[in-house]
């Protein structure tokens, strides 16, 4: 875990919260048995049902982007393995988490909720391009797979002042990741660097 967040720190991670966050988070326990040996190194690696657990860094340079305060309420679009999702509820006052398939949205509730105890953390199964209408209005947005435009519907679940971190489609071969600043009158949008996600799907899977 040190050599991890010396990781995160040379590649430009500085928030102190984020890695103060990170660091409370034992990446090993989200990741597949086979892949354990793995936890630590700087890279995804599959969870399964065609989704990823972000590589560590990327993990980080979200968050950040996020600049999440105590008082904020977050939704997270993909709960995939939960790593993110923990990392965040140690920044946020509250996380509400959408999975689109049953098993990974099961087995990342029953590791947060067992192991780490985490009580800020609302775990819905639902099809997360819809966010949650019924939740709204978030202060902060953050996207876990990638989508061809800003999604309308998170948009309008979005506080005034408040952010969106998600990647972007450019082409068949990139991706950008983007932050939303949603003022007024004006939405402000900056490009932060080149990833790679799995794609945003509507709907619901009982994978």
């Amino acid at each position: 875990m040190e050599d991890l967040i010396k990781t995160l720190k040379n590649q430009g991670i500085e928030d102190k919260a984020v890695l103060a966050a990170m660091s409370k988070v034992d990446r090993k326990d989200f990741v597949p048995p086979s892949f354990k040996h793995r936890a630590y190194m700087d890279i995804p690696i599959s969870i399964g049902s065609g989704q990823t657990i972000s590589q560590p860094t990327v993990v980080g340079l979200m968050t950040q982007e996020l600049q999440i305060q105590s008082t904020h309420r977050v939704l997270e679009v993909g709960t995939g393995s939960g790593y993110q999702t923990m990392v965040l509820s140690y920044l946020a006052r509250h996380v509400y988490t959408t999975e689109r398939i049953r098993s990974l949205h099961q087995k990342a509730k029953n590791l947060i909720l067992q192991k780490y105890k985490r009580e800020n953390i609302s775990f819905v199964y639902s099809d997360g391009a819809l966010g949650l209408p019924d939740a709204a209005e978030f202060d902060r947005i953050i996207v876990t797979a990638a989508s061809e435009e800003v999604p309308r519907n998170l948009m309008a679940q979005l506080k005034i002042n408040g952010v969106m971190v998600l990647p972007v489609v450019e082409s068949e071969w990139q991706q950008r990741l983007v932050v939303v600043n949603k003022t007024e009158p004006e939405v402000e949008y900056k490009e932060v660097c080149a990833v790679r996600f799995v794609p945003l799907i509507a709907g619901t899977e009982n994978a």
